[in-house]
């Protein structure tokens, strides 16, 4: 079964990002929808996708459970082959477990000449709650240049947490301040709002794109 895309940009875009979910939410969730507006805006062509799991949940198969990230690698994969040749270089990412799963594919991608870099929104360090059940190894000798943009209070990793792992230098961190999971900030605290951040994380990534795909 090919997958199934939801676009949003210029299809003429130099540069595709190819997003996937996070665990709970689907491609088309509130908080994925506002992300690729905010991306497509920056001239992007967002390609966003489903795992399996996630898309028997419009079925009458109903509620499934995720997987463990590793069984999902292979969908990520699919995703690219069935995404097709792109205008200019393609990023790799996604949405919390979305960006953990793309980013152990990542390396083997771009060893193989088929993506330029990764981009992970809420990267799910470890487990709420769970600060020694770390999802780090990986990324210590990652080869891929990396943008993860981190809410400064994600349960998920904040932004004390995360410098103490060591990740590699390929890695940038772009922290949104007093951001959640979804970046979500509280305004009466931070004085900023979700859009403000959602703005900034794009102007981010566009910088960060022009670096290291000149």
């Amino acid at each position: 079964m090919s997958t199934q895309f939801l676009f949003d940009g210029p299809e003429d875009a130099r540069v595709t990002l190819l997003l996937a979910h996070g665990a709970g939410a689907p491609m088309d969730s509130a908080s994925m929808n506002a992300t690729a507006k905010a991306l497509s805006e920056q001239g992007f062509r967002v390609a966003r996708f489903e795992f399996g799991y996630m898309a028997s949940r419009r079925t009458p198969a109903g509620k499934k459970p995720p997987p463990k990230a590793e069984k999902v690698m292979p969908e990520f994969i699919a995703a690219v082959d069935d995404l097709g040749p792109t205008n200019g270089p393609l990023i790799i990412g996604g949405k919390s477990m979305g960006g953990r799963v793309a980013s152990m594919v990542a390396d083997a991608l771009l060893d193989a000449g088929r993506i330029a870099g990764l981009l992970c929104i809420g990267y799910p360090f470890h487990p709420p709650g769970r600060p020694q059940q770390l999802r780090t190894a990986h990324l210590t000798g990652l080869k891929t240049p990396t943008l993860i943009c981190q809410g400064t209070r994600d349960q998920f990793g904040d932004r004390y947490e995360v410098g103490e792992y060591g990740l590699s230098d390929e890695i940038e961190l772009f922290w949104l301040e007093d951001g959640d999971h979804d970046l979500k900030p509280r305004k009466t605290i931070s004085g900023f709002t979700t859009a403000e951040h959602l703005q900034s994380l794009a102007g981010q990534v566009s910088d960060w794109v022009h670096r290291i795909a000149p």
